[in-house]
């Protein structure tokens, strides 16, 4: 009873001190339109909080992810790695989870909490994540605090055998729980002094046995076009992930229009369990900075839906058509013309900023319904590759003149 009421005390203040905050900040919300069947979330499946290395208690985590608005969350703290052990003692390795998930319901928050865990081990497999699982301590391979770091950095082949076998095991245990597993930063300079990803038999077995769900081609703002490569070449969920340990104000600077890496995932409800399934059908675009990163028949239906032509009509007494382009989504479009057409202004190459109309004038164009092509440069559907955005115009007849 003391501790609900200290709960219930610590949400009032963080409440009222929300309340002096200026409206102002919830402009940084992440807002992107739904696609043709499903609706768009944005989550974050890979923060941290003081429960491992993060910096900060795990509600703030929640209040970060309420001013961003995230659909869902988790808190994912390193199984083996719990740098503040001796300051912050918690046999349950669940408890960022509980405390994150005591404030959604006390504060009443829209934002969808759930379990996880960052299995960290050397390579192979490296760092894996677990979410939708139900305890993360079932994924937690005993050993002592003595072998912590021997596991993480095992200098022998009998401790590199040894740490594999566990992180096989903390997998399985999360697959056991239906959790959705996936491969942290790939391409990680500290385990990939190259910086390049690769398959390694551990992963390629993990995938064959439907173990690994996932992987981060985004982390932070670290892009990979391997681990890229990776997803498309083994049907694996394409992820982007903000890996925050700090505050996401200094990670990503929002108040200077900056966003945390998130997964925009389309799911036909907002729910965990239905967020969830798309991630395992692979429904996923990865959005870090300004770069939109996924599969072409992910990729394109957002496209198609946050880039709108909302006008077409010949100019009174002359042969331009006008057209406006309208953005209604978070992201600025860097846009080449690849059908040939001509503008009466602008070249070729242009961008249409996040929730904001680009008005142009087709020079040149005598037919009434024709096809524009633009290959989107800051969208990614295989590496070194974009997609190309096609738009069916049809021209009104020019207003008459009053």
């Amino acid at each position: 009873m003391k501790n609900r009421l200290a709960i219930r005390m610590q949400v009032l203040s963080l409440a009222a001190f929300a309340a002096a905050v200026p409206t102002v900040a919830q402009e940084r919300a992440i807002e992107f339109p739904d696609v043709d069947g499903y609706r768009t979330f944005s989550v974050d499946l890979h923060t941290h909080s003081v429960f491992s290395d993060g910096m900060v208690w795990p509600i703030i985590r929640m209040q970060e992810s309420e001013r961003d608005g995230l659909t869902l969350m988790a808190v994912t703290e390193h199984l083996e790695y719990q740098p503040r052990r001796e300051d912050i003692p918690h046999p349950d390795r669940n408890r960022s989870y509980v405390v994150a998930s005591e404030y959604a319901a006390e504060a009443g928050s829209d934002v969808i909490v759930v379990n996880g865990a960052e299995i960290t081990r050397s390579m192979p497999p490296g760092h894996v994540n677990a979410v939708f699982i139900s305890d993360a301590n079932a994924l937690l391979v005993e050993i002592g605090d003595a072998d912590y770091m021997v596991r993480l950095r095992p200098s022998t082949p009998e401790e590199q055998a040894a740490s594999e076998r566990e992180a096989r095991q903390a997998i399985e245990a999360a697959n056991e729980q239906n959790g959705f597993v996936f491969w942290n930063h790939p391409n990680w300079p500290r385990q990939r002094p190259d910086g390049v990803a690769r398959l390694t038999d551990m992963h390629r077995d993990l995938i064959a046995e439907g173990l690994l769900h996932g992987i981060e081609v985004a982390n932070g703002d670290f892009y990979s076009a391997e681990s890229l490569q990776i997803a498309l070449d083994n049907d694996l969920a394409i992820l982007g992930v903000s890996d925050v340990h700090y505050l996401i104000d200094w990670d990503y600077m929002p108040n200077e229009g900056g966003h945390r890496t998130v997964t925009l995932v389309f799911a036909e409800e907002r729910s965990a369990e239905s967020i969830k399934a798309a991630l395992h059908a692979n429904r996923t675009v990865a959005w870090m900075g300004n770069w939109l990163i996924g599969r072409e028949d992910a990729l394109m239906p957002l496209l198609e839906a946050s880039l709108l032509l909302t006008k077409v009509e010949r100019s009174q007494g002359d042969e331009l058509i006008d057209i406006r382009l309208s953005n209604v989504s978070d992201a600025a479009f860097d846009l080449r013309v690849t059908s040939g057409h001509r503008f009466n202004g602008p070249p070729s190459t242009m961008r249409v900023e996040p929730h904001s109309d680009l008005d142009l004038a087709i020079s040149g164009e005598s037919r009434t319904s024709f096809e524009m092509a633009f290959e989107v440069l800051n969208a990614i559907s295989a590496p070194e590759t974009h997609p190309t955005l096609r738009l069916e115009v049809e021209v009104a007849p020019a207003s008459p003149v009053e």
